[in-house]
């Protein structure tokens, strides 16, 4: 099996007698109720998903990260990890070596910070440096400009992971899909990560890459998006009705990933490589514009800046393609690599008109996406045009 970067899986969960003495000490601390991102967060490090963090970045680690994509001891980490106090609190009010109670948004406790370092947050200069902007109609730069004015760095030790009402047959800890990977008997495992739906392109790629290896993970992500992009619940019901039909179902696994998106293109590409080595995998599929958004990064950053890497730094390994296509020559999928049609002969849809079609009720064309996968986003479609009516 695969080893989890750093070393080690690492597990924030606390139990027995641990977890009943911070029980009784946890409504006499300070609290501080955690946003959907430091919730999942939360989840992600305490489960191992994270792995080599134990907590939240402290500002020495904070600045590796956002200067050279590094942890203080050299540990490969491309993104913040942060919990930043909240607009109209007092970060006096915070200090070292103080234990902080943390509240989920419903006001349930989850955990404790074990507080050891507070910094003032230059904003615009994480911006630049991790999301390659400042550009407030970027995403991430919204999210930066919505948070306080400090960042809170320490341990944590999680006292009850957050609790949903949905996928919970899908929610596999890094424990559980190693546990599965073993169980199956898979050596090599390649994971897909996405926010989409999968079309033809996607399915195309899987399958290239479920050629060369056991397995393949369908590992969406579920934690906060942008609120154009599908809901979560509509892509589950695309991707189960689409692996119950067209995939080997001894060959696959469908798992949800709790993390959000930080839509930060290349850095955000390592992370996912990074958590997904934590989750047993042995291979990652990086295509065109991974964690992308707009046109603030090249089609293929992502893939080039795996190459800046030092050999040592993953151990999970790329599988690198380029923009899949209907090729009309073949009459199969393809990609400018094994196919010689110009732009005539590709049946691509861009993101904008497939929306457009569905909200439409027009079904896209076969050759872009499978009619079952269709007919889902257009009953979604049309539900959400009723609500906005």
């Amino acid at each position: 099996m695969i080893q989890a970067h750093g070393g080690r899986l690492v597990n924030r969960l606390v139990s027995g007698a641990e977890r009943e003495a911070l029980l009784r000490e946890a409504p006499r601390l300070r609290s501080i109720t955690l946003n959907a991102r430091e919730t999942s967060d939360l989840e992600m490090i305490a489960v191992g998903a994270m792995s080599p963090l134990e907590g939240f970045l402290t500002k020495m680690d904070y600045e590796g990260v956002v200067e050279n994509m590094r942890l203080r001891d050299g540990t490969l980490w491309p993104m913040p990890v942060v919990l930043a106090v909240k607009p109209g609190d007092n970060p006096a009010d915070y200090v070292p070596d103080m234990d902080v109670a943390l509240k989920g948004q419903d006001g349930s406790l989850l955990g404790v910070l074990h507080l050891t370092s507070k910094w003032e947050i230059n904003k615009d200069h994480e911006a630049l440096q991790t999301l390659r902007t400042t550009d407030a109609a970027h995403p991430g730069v919204q999210y930066l400009q919505s948070v306080g004015s400090h960042y809170l760095g320490g341990k944590i030790s999680v006292l009850s992971l957050p609790k949903y009402d949905k996928f919970g047959k899908y929610r596999l800890t890094p424990a559980q899909t190693r546990e599965y990977f073993d169980m199956k008997g898979w050596k090599t495992v390649a994971a897909f990560q996405t926010r989409n739906p999968i079309h033809r392109a996607h399915e195309y790629l899987t399958k290239c890459a479920l050629e060369n290896t056991d397995g393949i993970m369908i590992h969406p992500l579920v934690g906060e998006t942008k609120s154009d992009d599908v809901p979560a619940d509509v892509r589950m019901r695309c991707y189960e009705t689409l692996l119950s039909k067209y995939y080997p179902q001894d060959r696959v696994l469908l798992a949800v990933y709790p993390q959000a998106m930080r839509y930060a293109g290349p850095r955000e590409a390592i992370l996912h490589a990074i958590c997904r080595q934590n989750y047993g995998v042995t291979h990652i599929i990086i295509g065109r514009d991974h964690a992308g958004v707009g046109s603030y990064y090249g089609s293929f950053d992502a893939q080039k800046m795996f190459d800046t890497l030092q050999p040592a730094d993953l151990k999970i390994q790329t599988l690198r393609f380029e923009n899949a296509f209907w090729c009309k020559l073949s009459g199969a999928m393809a990609t400018t690599k094994t196919s010689p049609a110009g732009e005539a002969d590709r049946v691509m849809l861009s993101g904008t008109k497939v929306r457009e079609m569905l909200s439409n009720g027009q079904r896209p064309p076969v050759e872009f996406s499978r009619p079952e996968v269709a007919d889902i986003l257009i009953e979604a479609y049309a539900g959400k045009a009723k609500v906005g009516a």
